[in-house]
C-alpha cells in the first residue's frame, strides 16, 4: 500500500479572478540559487560572482542577479497564480534594492484589471525582502486559463554546483553552515 500523500495544486481561470485578489510565496537566497543562474543565463558579472570584487560596490558584497527575483515572479504566475495554462505578454519591472545571500524574499502577485475580450489579466507583482523592503516591483500582463487543471505538482530536481569560482566557494560552505544550523539542510 502506497502512503505517499498527494498534494494537488488548481490553476485559476479567467472567471475565477477578481480584481483585488492575490497570491504570495516564499524564497531564502542561496548561494548555490545565485551560481545556478549565473551557469544558466551566463550573467558572470563579477558583482554576483566574486566576494572580493563585489566587497568594493555600492551594494557592499554579492548580490543576486535583478532577473533572478523576476524569475520568481515568474514561477509564481506560471505555476501557481493564475498557473497552468498562463500566457506572459508583458513584464515591467523596476530594481529598488540588491537582494543578498539568505534573503528571504515574498513574492506577492495582485489582480488589478481584468479585459474580458481577450482573457487578459492584469498583475501588481512584488518582491520584498525579510525587512518589508520592495527589492523588485512591477506589473505583469498575462492571458489566463480558460479551463481549469487540477494536478500533482512536477517535483524541482536538485541542481549541484560543481566548480564553483574558487573565491565563491567559502560562500557556498558558509550558506551550507548556515542552513544547517538553522535546521533547514539535514
Amino acid at each position: 500500500m502506497n502512503n505517499t500523500v498527494c498534494h494537488l495544486i488548481s490553476n485559476y481561470t479567467y472567471e475565477q479572478l477578481n480584481i483585488g485578489q492575490s497570491k504570495q510565496m516564499r524564497k531564502q537566497v542561496s548561494a548555490e540559487d545565485i551560481l545556478a543562474f549565473a551557469a544558466v543565463s551566463t550573467d558572470t558579472n563579477p558583482a554576483h560572482l566574486d566576494p572580493e570584487y563585489a566587497n568594493h560596490t555600492v551594494f557592499k558584497g554579492v548580490i543576486a542577479h535583478g532577473m533572478y527575483s523576476a524569475g520568481l515572479i515568474s514561477a509564481l504566475l506560471g505555476t501557481r497564480f493564475p498557473g497552468f495554462g498562463t500566457i506572459y505578454l508583458a513584464q515591467e519591472l523596476n530594481f529598488k534594492r540588491p537582494v543578498h545571500i539568505g534573503d528571504e524574499l515574498t513574492i506577492k502577485l495582485t489582480v488589478t484589471d481584468k479585459h474580458d475580450a481577450k482573457n487578459i489579466v492584469i498583475l501588481d507583482c512584488a518582491v520584498h525582502n525579510q525587512r518589508g523592503e520592495g527589492v523588485v516591483l512591477g506589473k505583469a500582463t498575462v492571458i489566463a486559463p480558460k479551463e481549469q487543471v487540477t494536478r500533482e505538482p512536477i517535483e524541482i530536481p536538485t541542481i549541484h554546483v560543481e566548480d564553483a569560482p574558487p573565491s565563491f566557494g567559502f560562500l557556498l560552505n558558509e550558506n551550507e553552515s548556515a542552513l544547517h544550523h538553522e535546521g533547514r539542510l539535514t
